[in-house]
């Protein structure tokens, strides 16, 4: 089951309105990040709306978020913008080919005319400050965003906007580095009275208790200065870490070569994308029924309602799926005693970039999702069946 605790939400959210009005700059939810809209409530009033990577989730937004929507996608056709001129607010477009050929259709629109459309750019600095490829859109022959090479001499007219994402899990000091690419590369376009707002992206890791918020503060603040423009953020997942979690059960152990194994009830492949993707290793936690919060029904690790045993010890296992793919492992973790079958272990931070990457893969049941509110009642979203698997691919 997948938990989210509306409580640790909150207080991620709190902490994101604190720097956004500080800085004096929009924040809005990426929900490529984390979409389950049925904790939107609990972000609502302290985020200015959603960042959208196309017209589905613009659609959640504007269905259930209600608030300001930025859409931004590698490409749109021709009946994506269509639909998205009559609601979204920025629309971002990845190259100029994009822009020029929707770019009549656009401005054409009474929104645009209004001035309740914008349009803007995305935009590549050159600027790599990650150490993982797979998430860097500044690498050689990327395909997000055009280069100031690329827009040397090219016709703008329409245009009102600069929008860059290089961040990934990152603190305020990459977001230094690359604004220094910006002002060098991109400052004279933005010095322009044409442009009003610069997006920077998401991949802020501010919710972090060591993350330079102060700095965050300072360099939106004199961006904001430097150039007379409105300055965006698009956190997804700075506003869901910490917030949920994956509860698993132990469904058997046995030995090979030398390996303990154990075969849970959900699988890296099929559940927690990220940790094959990214690659990223999850804090995993062994309920202990004799400690003194078994029987609740809580189980977020918020220091009240159970009490997890860290996976430290001398028993190690090697976690891993119920499905067919020989890779479907999470890792090898320690624990402080034997794992027994029904045995329940948690998986921290599932709640952004893993339920919004799930598969229904090898028929494996998907997990629940659920709520868990201050209280420590829980509240399940949505329970999943072969109905959800048959109907898929029909």
């Amino acid at each position: 089951m997948f938990v989210i605790s509306t409580t640790a939400l909150q207080k991620n959210a709190a902490i994101l309105r604190e720097v956004k009005d500080a800085a004096g700059c929009h924040l809005v939810l990426a929900l490529k990040g984390f979409a389950c809209w049925k904790a939107f409530p609990f972000l609502r009033d302290d985020l200015d709306g959603c960042c959208a990577s196309g017209l589905w989730e613009a659609f959640l937004a504007r269905d259930y978020f209600k608030k300001h929507i930025i859409t931004y996608s590698p490409a749109y056709d021709e009946g994506d913008v269509t639909e998205l001129c009559e609601f979204t607010h920025h629309l971002d477009f990845n190259s100029l080919s994009q822009w020029y050929r929707f770019r009549e259709q656009v401005m054409a629109h009474p929104r645009f005319l209004s001035g309740e459309l914008l349009c803007g750019l995305r935009v590549n600095p050159e600027c790599s400050t990650g150490d993982t490829a797979l998430y860097d859109p500044c690498v050689a022959g990327s395909r997000l965003g055009i280069t100031a090479e690329q827009l040397a001499g090219q016709d703008l007219r329409g245009l009102s906007g600069l929008h860059f994402h290089t961040l990934c899990e990152q603190n305020s000091d990459a977001l230094e580095t690359t604004l220094t690419a910006i002002h060098e590369k991109f400052g004279h376009l933005l010095h322009s009275p044409q442009f009003t707002y610069l997006n920077m992206g998401g991949g802020h890791w501010i919710t972090k208790p060591f993350y330079d918020r102060e700095r965050l503060i300072r360099l939106v603040r004199e961006t904001r200065e430097k150039y007379q423009v409105d300055v965006w953020l698009e956190p997804g997942e700075a506003v869901a870490i910490h917030t949920g979690v994956l509860r698993a059960t132990v469904m058997d152990v046995f030995e090979s070569a030398g390996h303990r194994l154990a075969i849970l009830s959900i699988s890296a492949t099929g559940h927690m994308p990220d940790v094959m993707e990214m690659p990223y290793r999850p804090d995993v936690f062994l309920v202990d029924n004799t400690s003194p919060g078994a029987g609740r029904p809580a189980v977020i690790m918020d220091g009240e309602h159970y009490h997890p045993t860290a996976a430290t010890g001398p028993w190690t296992y090697r976690l891993g799926g119920p499905t067919c793919l020989a890779g479907d492992v999470v890792g090898d973790f320690a624990f402080h005693r034997e794992l027994k079958i029904g045995d329940t272990l948690i998986f921290d931070d599932m709640a952004h970039y893993t339920m919004v990457k799930t598969t229904t893969f090898n028929g494996v049941k998907h997990p629940a999702i659920a709520l868990q509110h201050g209280d420590g009642s829980l509240e399940i979203l949505r329970e999943f069946t072969y109905a959800d698997f048959r109907d898929r691919l029909s």
